[in-house]
């Protein structure tokens, strides 16, 4: 199977019309058609619902998404080898929505700062998500909070640590406290992480079962729990990072006690070699952190 014809695919879907796809490729529309027909029998299966929209059907889903796995695997192959001569090209990097990203983006900056042809393509997202996408070889980077199985990456552990406390109302009783005790957090309705491992370091911090916890929802990624802010009941149990945009916006912050933190690593895949831009940056980010 060509990799031409599985970007053909792809504009196809993307236009929902096989003559403006056939405009966006500069190609005539009875050639991409032929190759739209050759692609479904080369598959055994259809592709396409034709009628006013092309729309997909459930092989079409599946090979769009294969596709477009593979399309943003060759650019990254077509990139590293572009850049081999001058640091150059596009750094990928999955991070969660963390205090030491802004770390990370220090350095981002003065790397680039020092190359300018570098870009990056920054993915924020849930850990399995960014772990997945490392293992597919479809990240470079990813910026990960601890407790994490880091067993089939490498990994540079940040100095920056991340503290557990509660997103807290500004009206609601416990915004007045400077720190939350264990007590506190018993008696507090809560909204929390869904992550198993994180769930287990809280639970060895409360001294017993995270689920004796009054909890009204979880997340898996917090910036999709934020329509809940505005209840003034619940309070979101997370790192300081996770919604630091939103204190003083009816929202305070206020660190567990006794204090309960973690690191967050830079881990890469152990197996993949990192050349051109994102080798280089390994190299003095390295540096920089010893």
């Amino acid at each position: 199977m060509d990799i031409r014809v599985l970007r053909y695919f792809l504009t196809v879907v993307r236009e929902e019309n096989i003559s403006k796809a056939a405009q966006a490729l500069h190609v005539t529309q009875p050639t991409l058609s032929r190759q739209m027909a050759q692609l479904e029998e080369e598959l055994g299966t259809p592709l396409f619902v034709r009628g006013k929209h092309l729309t997909l059907t459930d092989a079409g889903v599946m090979l769009r998404r294969r596709a477009e796995e593979v399309a943003e695997l060759m650019d990254k192959i077509e990139d590293e080898f572009a850049s081999r001569e001058e640091v150059g090209g596009i750094i990928s990097i999955g991070s969660g929505v963390l205090r030491s990203s802004h770390v990370l983006t220090r350095e981002l900056l003065a790397f680039r700062e020092k190359y300018p042809r570098v870009q990056y393509e920054i993915y924020t997202n849930t850990s399995d998500y960014i772990k997945e996408k490392l293992d597919r070889g479809l990240l470079d980077f990813g910026l990960l909070l601890e407790p994490v199985d880091i067993s089939r990456y490498d990994y540079i552990r940040l100095r920056e640590k991340e503290r557990w406390g509660l997103f807290i109302p500004e009206g609601h009783p416990l915004a007045q406290k400077e720190q939350i005790t264990r007590e506190d957090l018993k008696r507090t309705l809560l909204i929390t992480p869904s992550r198993q491992s994180v769930q287990s370091e809280i639970s060895n911090w409360l001294g017993e079962d995270f689920q004796n916890l009054d909890i009204l929802a979880s997340f898996n990624l917090i910036t999709d729990m934020t329509v809940m802010m505005n209840t003034g009941e619940a309070c979101f149990l997370a790192i300081e990072g996770a919604m630091e945009s939103y204190v003083g916006r009816g929202q305070v912050f206020r660190p567990l006690c006794p204090e309960l933190a973690t690191a967050s690593v830079l881990a890469w895949k152990r197996s993949q070699p990192l050349s051109g831009a994102a080798g280089k940056f390994l190299e003095e980010f390295r540096q920089r952190q010893a």
